[in-house]
C-alpha cells in the first residue's frame, strides 16, 4: 500500500511539474510575433521593443536568487503555488489598455514568477527523482518548447480574430489570452500544498541535506561555468524568439507565416529536447554540451550566406536551442551532490545567466538599427554560440561544483 501510494504521489508531482513547466515560456514566445502590432499601437521603436522582450530576462536576474530562500522559509510546494498565482496576475496586467506601464510592470511581473519556478521545478526534479534527472529534464523541456510553440504560433491568428463589433482583437487579447493555460496549472498543483511524505525516513534523510555552504557556489567554476553555459544559451534563444519573425519577414516572409515559423522553431526543439538526454549518459558529457551550440553556429552561417534555405536554418537553430536548454537544465542536478546544492547552483546559474541573456534582444536589435541589415547581429550570434561550445566542452566533464 505504501509502495502504490508513493507511486501515485510521485506520478502526481510529475503530472504537476510538466503542468507549470507548460506555463514558463508562451507568455513569453508570444511577444516576438506580435512585436509589429505593439510597437505600430504604443510607438515603441525596435531598441525599446528589444528592451521590452529583455524585461522577463531581467526580472530572472533579479529574481532567482530569492527563490531558493523563499523554498525554505515556505516550502518549495506553496512557492510554487504563489509564483503561479502571481503569473496570473502579471498575464492580466500586461495587456490592459491605457497607460503603457502596464505592459512593462506586467511583463516584469510575469518574468519574476516565472523565475521562481525556474529554479525549484529543477530541484524538486533532484530531490524526489535524484535517479531520473536527465530523463525527466528531457520531459519537462519538450513541454517547455512544444506549449512556447503555440505561443510562437497562435498569437497572431488570436490577435486576428473577429469582435462582436467587427473590430480585430489585437494583440491584447492574444497575450491575455494565456491566463487560460495557468488556471489548470494551479488546479493541479492545489494538492502539493498538502502533500506530506508518505515515507517518514524518506522524509528524515531529505530533511537532514546539509545545505551548502553560505556562498560557496559562487567560489565555485564549475558553478561559473554552468553559469555562463546557461547564459548564452539562453541570450542566443531569445534573443531568437524575439526577432525571428521580424528577420523572416525582411526576406518576404507573411506575418502570418513568420509566426508559425517560429511555431515549427519550438516544435523541433521538443524533438531536441527527447533526443538530448541519450548524450548526457555516461560519466562524461562534453560531446552533449558542446555539439548543440555547433549546430547554431552553422544555423547563423546558413542564414547569413544562403537565406532561400530559410526554413532549414529555422530547424536546425530550433534543434540547437532545444538541445542546449535540456543541457543546461541538467546540468543543474549533473554537476550537484543533492536537492540544495541544485538548488543553489540554479538559483546562481539563473541569476547571472539571465543577466547575460537578458543583453541578447535589446543588442540585437541595436545592432540592426545602426547596421541596417541582419549580417551584423547574425554575426553576434554565431560569436556567442561559438563561446558556448568552448564552455560546453569544460562544463561537460565529470565534476561537482561544490567538491572540495
Amino acid at each position: 500500500m505504501a509502495a502504490a501510494t508513493r507511486r501515485s504521489s510521485g506520478a502526481l508531482m510529475i503530472a504537476g511539474i510538466l503542468l507549470v513547466a507548460a506555463n514558463l515560456r508562451p507568455v513569453l514566445t508570444s511577444v516576438g510575433p506580435l512585436l509589429d502590432q505593439i510597437g505600430a499601437e504604443t510607438g515603441l521603436g525596435a531598441p525599446a521593443l528589444g528592451l521590452l522582450a529583455a524585461v522577463p530576462l531581467l526580472a530572472f536576474a533579479l529574481v532567482s536568487p530569492l527563490a531558493q530562500s523563499l523554498s525554505e522559509r515556505f516550502g518549495v510546494e506553496r512557492t510554487v503555488f504563489a509564483a503561479l498565482l502571481v503569473l496570473i496576475c502579471g498575464t492580466l496586467l500586461r495587456p490592459l489598455p491605457g497607460s503603457v506601464a502596464y505592459l512593462w510592470v506586467g511583463t516584469f511581473i510575469i518574468g519574476a514568477s516565472i523565475a521562481v519556478c525556474n529554479v525549484l521545478l529543477p530541484a524538486l526534479l533532484k530531490r524526489d527523482f535524484p535517479e531520473k534527472v536527465a530523463k525527466l529534464t528531457g520531459a519537462y523541456s519538450a513541454v517547455i518548447g512544444g506549449v512556447a510553440s503555440l505561443g510562437a504560433g497562435l498569437s497572431v491568428p488570436l490577435s486576428m480574430i473577429r469582435l462582436p463589433d467587427g473590430s480585430q482583437a489585437g494583440w491584447r487579447l492574444a497575450l491575455g489570452a494565456y491566463v487560460l493555460l495557468a488556471i489548470p496549472a494551479v488546479l493541479l498543483w492545489l494538492p502539493q500544498l498538502r502533500r506530506k511524505s508518505p515515507d517518514s525516513d524518506v522524509a528524515r534523510q531529505l530533511a537532514a541535506v546539509p545545505a551548502p555552504a553560505r556562498g560557496a557556489v559562487w567560489k565555485s567554476a564549475v558553478a561559473w561555468q554552468v553559469t555562463i553555459y546557461m547564459g548564452l544559451q539562453s541570450l542566443t534563444f531569445f534573443s531568437l524568439v524575439t526577432w525571428l519573425p521580424t528577420l523572416e519577414r525582411s526576406y518576404g516572409r507573411s506575418d502570418v507565416a513568420s509566426g508559425w515559423d517560429l511555431m515549427l522553431f519550438q516544435l523541433i526543439g521538443v524533438v531536441a529536447s527527447l533526443l538530448t538526454p541519450l548524450m548526457l549518459r555516461g560519466e562524461e558529457q562534453r560531446i552533449g554540451a558542446a555539439f548543440p551550440p555547433a549546430l547554431l553556429v552553422v544555423a547563423v552561417l546558413g542564414v547569413m550566406f544562403f537565406p532561400p534555405l530559410m526554413l532549414l536554418w529555422v530547424l536546425l537553430s530550433g534543434l540547437s536551442s532545444g538541445s542546449s536548454l535540456v543541457v543546461a537544465l541538467a546540468l543543474f542536478g549533473l554537476r550537484t551532490g543533492n536537492h540544495r546544492q541544485a538548488g543553489a547552483l540554479s538559483g546562481m546559474a539563473q541569476s547571472i545567466g539571465y543577466l547575460l541573456a537578458a543583453a541578447g534582444p535589446p543588442l540585437f536589435g541595436a545592432l540592426f538599427a545602426v547596421a541596417g541589415g541582419w549580417p551584423l547581429p547574425l554575426a553576434f550570434l554565431a560569436l556567442a554560440a561559438s563561446a558556448q561550445i568552448a564552455v560546453g566542452s569544460l562544463v561537460g566533464r565529470n565534476r561537482n561544483a561544490f567538491a572540495r
